[in-house]
């Protein structure tokens, strides 16, 4: 993946800043929703501009779950529709992402046979109280409905239920006072920042007359040009779109007041996640999923997530993505559910290694429970006005799994109103590192000689790019830098020098953050130490012609941004924090 705007200079070259003119589509946005249409926009040939505040994906597509799911407990408010396209765009992206996307074998312990039926048919006629105590005959009926709408392009098994007995000897540590557990797959995506980054640089290679800013804010909008400025007093450029969707998530009304068509349309619920360094409870989920009941009836998950245990989410009324944060009684919610679920294992603040919180950007809603306002999308358009020549479309609602099913339904929009015809699908159209992925142990294998005959870089350390690149690797182990393959950060010696000026030169990158936050998983997995943020700011430095004072200032930012917000344990001359210290003051 090469994101290099190669006809511009400097850090103008590195960001793919557009040039001024006319441009048919304008995407203000660029989270999973708005990188999944620019892909499939370029790829029908519609010049597009993709544009960002922040770095890609850096939003709510950077605080899920982590989950590429169907939506089981959609079946419960009668969505069924939704989990449908749910299930069918999983399987897709198991297949189309291979490199990102796996199966998750998931677990639901079950405390009764025959409660939460009457409660469950409440909520399927429109009831504004949630189910609770889901019994073992509804769940083994929405089980079995999740599978018949999972069958198309199935690519996992069918569920199971077991009793009590068998459950225990399977995961040992769960509560006894379980009659049950049912089991079926879902699936994970390691690294959902990349996947965003990804898309955009498909769109690019698929439409040269495209373009991607991050980091560009959108300054003013008047007679149909929309004028932008990259940060900290940045070049200006100015673009007249025929048409602008906004997806910009939770800013989507902010967007629409400052487009000049005022909107009420978003009214998000927060969600907090926290990573857990738990061996013990790694060992026993074994690559499992626990899908739980909380005790107010709000569901929770706990899975390994790269060798850490990732527990979420809560589910609770917020509007402001700019000040959101995982709250010490979030923090104490989460680790008392899993307390309740798995009394023999001890759970504490100092286990936790990372946090992070995001705004779900669901539709305005005025329903009692969050849990019951629909995960499902939508996109209205604000045609028109005197003072405004180009059609709005904002993309509402949605979730990570239906973004490509979303992007197709809009893409067909835009084409519609510009007179144009859909050339191709992008159903079967791999993404990124999902390109030629060898699909199995006798592929893999051949794809690793070829490319360490191509390369000369060992197979062991190829092997380390593929999981983490997909088939991209080859070109990360090829890069020339100052640096050889040998040269590894301070402590994390998976991540190699060379590796990291790769990303530096290639992707878009502007800030420290973008490298330990969104281009590796350095930050979330709780690894990254204050050698090693040392090590990759000079690094990036030296490729991005920053200052001594400018690298400092990058230090600074990130140890204030992931010990304050995201409770790590990183220390600096300026910000000398311990673990602990952070778990404290959570």
């Amino acid at each position: 993946m090469n994101l290099t705007a190669e006809s511009h200079h400097g850090s103008e070259r590195r960001s793919g800043i557009p040039g001024d003119g006319d441009v048919d589509v304008i995407i203000l946005g660029a989270g999973i929703n708005g990188a999944g249409l620019f892909r499939d926009l370029c790829a029908q040939g519609v010049s597009c501009c993709i544009v960002d505040k922040a770095d890609f994906g850096s939003g709510t597509s950077a605080a899920p779950s982590r989950l590429i799911h169907g939506g089981l407990k959609y079946l419960e408010t009668g969505e069924f529709g939704l989990v449908a396209q749910s299930t069918l765009e999983r399987n897709l992206l198991l297949k189309n992402a291979p490199h990102y996307v796996s199966p998750l074998p998931t677990v639901i312990p079950i405390f009764s046979w025959g409660k939460g039926m009457w409660a469950a048919l409440r909520t399927l006629l429109g009831s504004t109280s949630a189910p609770r105590s889901r019994g073992a005959i509804l769940i083994k009926i929405g089980l079995m409905i999740y599978d018949f709408y999972g069958s198309r392009h199935r690519v996992m098994p069918r569920h199971r239920l077991v009793g009590r007995r068998q459950a225990l000897r399977d995961m040992p540590a769960l509560t006894g006072s379980i009659v049950a557990t049912g089991t079926y797959y879902d699936a994970k995506i390691s690294h959902p920042e990349r996947l965003v980054l990804e898309l955009i640089a498909d769109g690019l290679a698929a439409n040269p007359s495209s373009s991607a800013a991050n980091y560009t804010a959108l300054v003013s909008s008047s007679n149909g040009v929309l004028a932008f400025r990259r940060e900290n007093g940045g070049r200006e450029f100015s673009l007249r779109p025929k048409l602008v969707i906004n997806a910009a998530g939770p800013w989507i009304d902010h967007v629409n007041a400052a487009l000049g068509a005022p909107s009420r349309m978003i009214g998000g619920t927060k969600g907090s996640h926290i990573v857990l360094k738990h061996d013990a409870l790694v060992q026993s989920l074994a690559g499992r999923m626990l899908y739980f009941e909380a005790d107010d009836g709000r569901i929770c998950l706990v899975y390994d997530y790269l060798g850490k245990a990732l527990v979420g989410s809560t589910d609770l009324a917020a509007d402001n993505p700019d000040t959101v944060r995982c709250e010490p009684d979030e923090i104490d919610y989460l680790l008392e559910s899993v307390r309740t679920l798995l009394p023999g294992m001890s759970f504490e603040r100092d286990q936790i290694v990372y946090a992070y919180s995001g705004i779900r950007p669901l539709p305005s809603s005025d329903a009692a429970v969050p849990g019951l306002i629909s995960r499902d999308h939508s996109a209205p358009v604000a045609e028109p006005a005197p003072s405004r020549p180009f059609p709005i479309i904002s993309l509402i609602g949605g979730k990570w799994t239906t973004f490509r099913g979303f992007a197709e339904e809009v893409a067909d929009t835009v084409l519609d109103r510009l007179g144009r015809d859909r050339k191709v699908t992008t159903r079967t159209m791999p993404i990124g590192g999902g390109k030629d992925f060898p699909a199995d142990t006798a592929a893999r294998a051949s794809w690793l000689a070829n490319a360490a005959s191509a390369s000369g870089i060992d197979e062991a350390r190829l092997d380390q790019l593929l999981s983490r690149y997909g088939t991209n690797a080859l070109r990360i182990a090829s890069h020339q830098s100052p640096s050889n393959n040998e040269d590894r950060l301070p402590d994390s010696h998976d991540y190699s020098l060379s590796e990291i000026d790769y990303i530096a030169r290639n992707e878009l990158v502007e800030h420290l953050a973008d490298i330990v936050m969104r281009r590796t998983t350095l930050a979330i997995s709780g690894e990254l130490t204050s050698s090693d943020l040392q090590r990759i700011a000079m690094v990036a430095g030296q490729a991005l012609g920053w200052n001594p004072q400018r690298t400092s200032d990058e230090i600074d930012a990130v140890v204030a941004r992931l010990n304050g917000t995201n409770l790590m344990g990183l220390q600096s001359e300026r910000h000398p924090r311990t673990a602990s210290e952070c778990a404290k003051q959570a």
